[in-house]
């Protein structure tokens, strides 16, 4: 079931309205273009294949790092090139082309930034917002994403405000429940402050702490190219 965030419990940090959409198909992160929307989210479940060949790459190549400027027919090269040949592998990219291709579609693209990381400690361990207009992530193995709603943030503590205390003493969230964890298979698109009118409205999110390596990360991003 699709649903917007319910702000009626929220304590209220700024002077304007952002929350979140959560549906569970694709179509729905268009939901995006609606100006109060700061993250739209398609809760995808990923098969059992997909996670198995997500995992095996996290094994041939606990270092891995893809990062370029691609169009979506480049996404099975780009791959092959840095992981190998092989019917899993096509699977895969098969997967990955058709977000990019969704992306493109999206945002009337050519080309995007396409990231592919394995990870194994918090790429962005803090609290924060992105200077981009939009971002596409999607965790293939290990633990997900944490964000908080626009109404849950005191963004004044963000940043250097936070006077060097970690993210649960500055008092950017008031409580751990505010904080909400996106899962595997998972599909977000998360608004920056980059966005056409949106300053001070870009979602607030940061990496999850990878303790051991069970929980490293498969993590792929997509960013606005041209």
């Amino acid at each position: 079931m699709s649903k917007y965030m319910n702000n009626s419990n929220c304590k209220v940090f700024t002077s304007f309205q952002r929350r979140s959409y959560i549906g569970n198909e694709s179509h729905e992160l268009s939901e995006i273009y609606n100006d109060e929307i700061n993250i739209s989210i398609w809760q995808r479940k990923i098969d059992d294949h997909l996670l198995k060949v997500a995992s095996e790459i996290i094994e041939a190549d606990p270092r891995l790092q893809i990062s370029k400027l691609i169009k979506p027919e480049e996404v099975e090269e780009t791959l092959f090139s840095k992981i190998g040949l092989g019917d899993d592998i096509l699977y895969f990219s098969e997967d990955i082309k058709e977000l990019v291709n969704m992306f493109c579609y999206l945002f009337n693209l050519k080309r995007v930034g396409f990231r592919l990381s394995v990870l194994d400690r918090a790429m962005c361990p803090r609290f924060h917002v992105d200077m981009v207009p939009c971002r596409l992530i999607t965790t293939y193995q290990g633990i997900a994403t944490e964000w908080i709603e626009h109404c849950q943030v005191n963004r004044s503590k963000l940043g250097a405000a936070s006077h060097g205390k970690t993210d649960d003493e500055s008092g950017v969230y008031s409580k751990n429940s505010d904080i909400q964890k996106l899962k595997v298979g998972h599909v977000a698109l998360l608004k920056g402050e980059g966005w056409n009118n949106n300053s001070g409205g870009g979602l607030v999110h940061r990496s999850p702490d990878v303790k051991n390596d069970k929980d490293r990360r498969l993590l792929l991003t997509l960013d606005f190219g041209d």
